[in-house]
């Protein structure tokens, strides 16, 4: 199945069609906050962000700017083929918990070595995922990790029928 026809973004938006394919990584220098369970998990002007063909950007947090007495390690591994491999956290504050909720690569490819040390978040298990202040929503389908915000615009990877996009 063919995607959707593109959204034309309009001034001061991106288009995820417009995003390269291998992605490419960028430095984010924006607010990005995350809360859960009534705690501030992160809060960072130094992110990065994944962007890649049809999917909303991946924002991936230095560890040192996570609350990481939150974060269990989490069983098993999935596979990029072009970050490498990754390993994941559950969040655990005061008895409410997020299995599977985030992830890392310990040991990334060359182009990607940036993000070591750095963790990406599912937004929807969240109670606040912000970027600028703007409150994220979900890549759909629940599979993809990206965070769409006012100014980013689809259609995106993850809703019905575009597996194969």
């Amino acid at each position: 199945m063919n995607p959707p026809d593109r959204i034309i973004p309009q001034p001061g938006q991106e288009s995820v069609w417009d995003y390269p394919r291998p992605p490419r990584l960028e430095k984010f220098t924006g607010l990005v906050r995350l809360r859960f369970g009534g705690v501030l998990i992160a809060e960072t002007r130094n992110a990065y962000r994944v962007l890649e063909t049809s999917h909303p950007p991946t924002f991936y947090i230095p560890m040192q700017d996570i609350a990481a007495k939150y974060l269990k390690k989490a069983a098993g591994e999935s596979f990029c083929e072009w970050k490498g491999a990754a390993q994941y956290f559950s969040l655990s504050v005061e008895g409410k918990v997020a299995e599977k909720v985030a992830w890392y690569y310990p040991n990334p490819t060359p182009a990607f070595a940036a993000i070591k040390n750095h963790v990406a978040f599912y937004a929807a298990p969240l109670d606040e995922c912000t970027v600028n202040g703007e409150q994220v929503q979900a890549q759909p389908g629940g599979f993809y990790g990206g965070w769409v915000t006012s100014n980013i615009v689809g259609p995106f990877k993850g809703i019905p029928g575009s597996e194969g996009w």
